[in-house]
C-alpha cells in the first residue's frame, strides 16, 4: 500500500449486537412450520433449502417476537395479514433500539481509540433499515457527549456497501485536516423487515439477515498498544446494466427487498478489473476483508483469486455467527481480522477490503494490519 505521509487508520473498532438471539435451524422450523399451516407447502420446502445453504448458523434480533412459534409470530402472519407490523411501527422499534446499540458500539470504538469523545470533529451516522428525524446522529451527540458543534454526516438508504462509504469519506477527511478525528456509527435493524410474503425473495431476506451496529474513529495513526488497520487509497464504481440486481423499497410493512441470484456473477465479472486499478500492478493484498453478503460472494471472489481458507476465514465467521449486518457488516469482519493479527503476533501486513450495495455499487480499499511495535 503506497504512503505519502503518516498514516491515516482505523484507531479503535466497537461492536454491539441485541440481546435476542436466532438459532437458524429453529428459527427455520418455526418459518416452514408456519408456511404449512397457511398452506404454502412448495414456499416452506423453498424455506428450508434457503435457511440451510446460506452459511449462517446464528443471528441476533432487536425483535423478542421472533423468538415466538410461527403461528405466533405476527412478522410470519401468512393467514392473519391485518396482524403484521406496519412501517410506522417497525421505525418506531428502529428508533428506539437503534439508538441504544449505535450509543454502545460507538462507546467501544471510543474507548478502543483512547479518544475523548470531546476530541471527535466529525460524526458518520449510517444505516438503511430505518429513518427518523432528529436522527441518529443528533441522538448520539446528546448520548456519547460529544461538541455540539461536530460536524454530522448522515448516510442513509446506501444499503450493504455504506460502512466502506463512511471509511473512505473518514480517510479524505484526516487527509485534508490532519487534526480530524473521525467517529463512524453503523447502524442495521434488519430483522425488523421481514415479510410475510412467500416468495423466494421474502423468504431469501428472512433467512441471512441479522442486527447489530459497529463503531470506528478515524485519524492518524498514534501509539497505541493495539494494532491498527491503515486506510489506503479507495475506489469506487456503478457495474454497468446491474440496477436491477438489488433492490430495496418503502412498503407498508416495513421495506421490500430484492436480491437477484445474479449478484455474485455479476461480482466476478466486474470486480477484478476494478480491484485491478486499484493495485496499479502492486503485489496482491495479503489479507481480504469480503463483505459477506451471501455465502456465494465469498465462495465467487475465492476462486477467482485462489484464496486461502484462512484469508476468507473472517468474513465466513461474521457470516455464520451474525449473518449479513447490512452495513455494519464490514467492521465486523475487520474486527475479527485484527484480533486474529495481534493474537498471532503478525508484522504489518497489506491487506484488501469489499463491500457491495444497490446498484451495483462496489467500495474497495487498500488496507494495511499496522502492529503495535510499529508505533512509538
Amino acid at each position: 500500500m503506497k504512503s505519502n505521509g503518516p498514516d491515516i487508520a482505523i484507531l479503535g473498532i466497537g461492536t454491539a449486537v441485541p440481546p435476542y438471539r436466532l438459532e437458524q435451524e429453529e428459527a427455520s422450523s418455526k418459518l416452514t412450520d408456519a408456511l404449512v399451516e397457511s398452506g404454502h407447502r412448495q414456499a416452506a420446502r423453498w424455506a428450508g433449502k434457503i435457511f440451510r445453504n446460506c452459511g449462517v448458523e446464528t443471528r441476533y434480533t432487536c425483535e423478542p417476537e421472533l423468538l415466538n412459534r410461527g403461528d405466533r409470530c405476527r412478522y410470519v402472519a401468512y393467514s392473519r395479514p391485518q396482524e403484521v407490523p406496519s412501517t410506522e411501527e417497525r421505525m418506531e422499534k428502529f428508533r428506539i433500539e437503534a439508538a441504544q446499540l449505535g450509543f454502545e458500539a460507538g462507546s467501544l470504538a471510543l474507548k478502543d481509540s483512547r479518544i475523548s469523545p470531546g476530541d471527535i470533529t466529525h460524526l458518520i451516522t449510517v444505516s438503511c433499515t430505518g429513518l427518523f428525524l432528529p436522527g441518529l446522529d443528533a441522538v448520539l451527540v446528546q448520548q456519547l457527549g460529544l461538541p455540539a458543534d461536530v460536524e454530522r454526516i448522515p448516510l442513509t438508504f446506501l444499503g450493504c456497501a455504506a460502512g466502506m462509504t463512511a471509511l473512505r469519506l473518514s480517510r479524505r477527511m484526516v487527509e485534508h485536516l490532519p487534526q480530524a478525528k473521525v467517529l463512524i456509527v453503523c447502524v442495521e435493524l434488519c430483522t425488523l423487515h421481514i415479510q410475510h410474503a412467500a416468495d423466494r425473495e421474502a423468504l431469501f431476506g428472512a433467512a441471512f439477515f441479522g442486527d447489530g451496529a459497529s463503531a470506528c474513529v478515524v485519524g492518524g495513526a498514534h501509539s497505541s498498544e493495539r494494532g491498527m488497520l491503515a486506510l489506503g487509497r479507495s475506489r469506487t464504481v456503478l457495474f454497468p446494466e446491474s440496477a436491477d440486481e438489488m433492490i430495496w423499497k418503502v412498503g407498508n410493512y416495513g421495506f421490500n427487498l430484492y436480491l437477484s441470484p445474479l449478484i455474485p456473477q455479476r461480482i466476478g465479472e466486474y470486480v477484478p478489473p476494478e480491484v485491478e486499478r486499484l493495485l496499479e500492478g502492486g503485489p496482491a493484498p495479503e489479507f481480504w476483508a469480503i463483505h459477506p453478503g451471501g455465502r456465494g460472494i465469498i465462495d465467487t471472489l475465492q476462486t477467482i483469486y485462489g484464496l486461502s481458507e484462512e484469508q476468507t476465514a473472517a468474513s465466513r465467521k461474521i457470516l455464520r455467527r451474525y449473518g449479513n449486518l447490512s452495513s455494519a457488516t464490514i467492521l465486523f469482519v475487520l474486527e475479527a481480522i485484527r484480533c486474529s493479527m495481534e493474537t498471532a503476533e503478525t508484522a504489518r501486513k497489506e491487506g484488501i477490503a469489499l463491500a457491495f450495495g444497490p446498484g451495483l455499487t462496489a467500495e474497495i480499499m487498500q488496507m494495511a494490519y499496522v502492529p503495535p511495535a510499529s508505533r512509538g
